[in-house]
């Protein structure tokens, strides 16, 4: 398992974003040498966990618990095969790290990864698509596509920092004892709301607005 590219995000044009002057950072470019990843502290206020990586809409991305986004390789190529008609680089989906040999969607709420020789970082959510994500791709029904596959890369937090590369190993150092991945947890805030009090066995691990949603749908529930 491997950090396949480091990709990082200029302040660029979307023309569907929330960001302020229409800018969005979601065209991320792997590029050379290492990038430090830190916490960016909370969301609103904290942007991306990779230095040098922008964020343009901090009301909705970004934060301690979306610091870094990964998405396989594999899934990319499962993507240029449906669609058959163009070459997906990496970065292409807004993801920080491109991976290979790691099922990322597949991973579990709280399962951490040793990147590099110093990087520690824990799964918390999927990636939820939204319409500055489909202005990007440029895909007709690219949120309705992309929620049906259900195929959605992990967003994860930093436990410990550290600096990583293009090449660096994956090593996953914890899994915790249940059965909440990123993908259940997508399907979940998505297309199967009764999944949500499921969520709960994830704990303080789960992505803190996700989190919440779960115990409020599990309270209206009885």
């Amino acid at each position: 398992m491997k950090l396949l590219t480091v990709n990082i995000g200029r302040l660029r044009p979307n023309a569907r974003t929330d960001g302020p002057n229409g800018l969005s950072g979601i065209d991320k470019r792997p590029v050379e040498g290492l990038v430090e990843v830190r916490d960016p502290g909370p969301k609103g206020v904290g942007g991306s966990g990779l230095s040098g990586d922008a964020v343009g809409d901090l009301r909705h991305h970004g934060g301690s618990d979306q610091a870094v986004y990964a998405f396989a390789r594999e899934d990319l190529d499962d993507w240029e095969r449906e669609l058959g008609s163009r070459t997906l680089a990496n970065g292409v989906f807004g993801e920080n790290f491109t991976t290979q040999g790691l099922d990322v969607s597949g991973a579990l709420i709280g399962e951490r990864w040793r990147v590099g020789a110093d990087l520690v970082l824990e799964v918390t959510s999927g990636r939820i698509p939204c319409r500055t994500f489909a202005e990007h791709v440029q895909e007709k029904g690219w949120v309705r596509r992309f929620t049906q596959r259900g195929v959605t890369g992990a967003y994860l937090r930093v436990i410990e920092p550290g600096a990583v590369r293009a090449g660096d190993p994956v090593e996953i150092v914890h899994r915790p004892d249940h059965e909440i991945t990123a993908a259940l947890q997508f399907r979940a805030s998505t297309t199967e709301r009764t999944l949500l009090p499921s969520l709960l066995a994830a704990g303080d691990a789960l992505h803190s607005e996700a989190l919440r949603k779960a115990r409020e749908y599990a309270a209206q529930q009885g």
